[in-house]
């Protein structure tokens, strides 16, 4: 399978967008895109690709290899994996859209790794659509297979909430083959394991949680997400460098978002003040050894773990306390309208 350059037509946008248009951008072009995406499909395959907005699938995500529902990219001509992509670019930046074509050319690694299994294809990621795309109806859209799970959700014609998301990586280093060398979330594990080994003997001891790693995050694949305890280290217990070093690696996880996107759901994450970020570690500290961190805030968790594979396999995901498939305001839409 081809995959064009679609890169140099995303549009970047600076950090600094007002977030009080926080993504009317990103939901008018989620609409048109999704529409456009939807108008070719026969009538066999838009059955496959759509959903009722309250139909349960819509919280049924998940980022192992697996059959999904919703129109697999194998389903569709050219043309039509062209739309799904260009929906996909709707809430991606430049340095997003380049990870998940990454994370989908590694299935190719994968197959070769395990002699061809049929499991491990870069065709088996699915487009699902749940509601009506419009300027002024809820409606939700999933792009999800192996290692993969963008779900958004757009609310009022101009708030999209993107989580839960999920990026992964096996291997987290290509070590054979022609792509050897090959980190595709180089960024995260690394500016993680420096913030760590920046803190002094003291702030590690609050940072570190426990000495082996979870074999996994912690939230899994659970439709909520709930704070995580110990919360580890906060900001307002960093030196200035630390502080902007933990800003930078928190911002390496937003950036894989649209700019509007991503400077909103920041504004939101500072909004009880920057103090209110917290750091905490587990396992070890040298590369090729098992780790986890995670980066919480009162809205929002990050988590980043490298167990799997002898620690070379990444699992990375950002969720929203209380905007997990945009759960909070639906449910204020939908009690408006049933008191209608």
């Amino acid at each position: 399978m081809r995959y064009p350059n679609r890169i140099g037509l995303v549009v970047l946008f600076a950090l600094s967008f007002a977030a009080g248009v926080r993504a009317h951008a990103p939901a008018v072009d989620m609409v048109a895109a999704a529409n456009a995406f939807l108008t070719p499909l026969s009538p066999e395959q838009k059955k496959m690709a759509t959903y009722a907005l309250t139909d349960k699938e819509r919280e049924n995500w998940n980022f192992v290899p697996l059959a999904r529902a919703g129109l697999p990219l194998k389903d569709m001509s050219p043309a039509q994996q062209e739309l799904a992509f260009a929906l996909l670019r709707t809430g991606l930046s430049h340095a997003g859209m380049a990870r998940a074509e990454a994370i989908i050319s590694l299935e190719n690694v994968l197959k070769e790794l395990e002699n061809g299994a049929a499991r491990r294809n870069p065709t088996l990621y699915y487009v699902t659509v749940f509601g009506t795309p419009a300027a002024n109806t809820p409606w939700g859209w999933r792009f999800e297979g192996h290692h993969l799970s963008f779900n958004f959700t757009v609310a009022d014609g101009t708030h999209v909430f993107f989580t839960p998301s999920f990026i992964g990586s096996n291997p987290a280093e290509v070590r054979s083959g022609p792509k050897t060398g090959l980190r595709v979330l180089a960024e995260e594990d690394d500016l993680g394991r420096a913030f760590v080994l920046s803190l002094d003997e003291k702030q590690r001891q609050i940072a570190v949680f426990d000495q082996k790693a979870p074999s996994e995050i912690i939230t899994e694949n659970k439709p909520r997400a709930q704070a995580l305890s110990p919360v580890g280290i906060s900001a307002a217990q960093l030196n200035p460098a630390q502080r902007e070093a933990l800003n930078a690696l928190t911002k390496a996880y937003l950036n894989r978002w649209r700019a509007e996107l991503a400077a909103s759901t920041w504004d939101e994450m500072i909004a009880g003040g920057p103090e209110k970020l917290t750091f905490a570690w587990a396992g070890g500290f040298d590369r090729g050894q098992a780790n986890y961190y995670r980066i919480q805030s009162p809205s929002h968790l990050i988590e980043f773990d490298n167990t799997q594979n002898q620690a070379n396999h990444i699992h990375t995901a950002v969720r929203a306390f209380k905007g997990d498939f945009g759960h909070d305001i639906l449910a204020d839409h939908y009690a408006k309208e049933h008191a209608k």
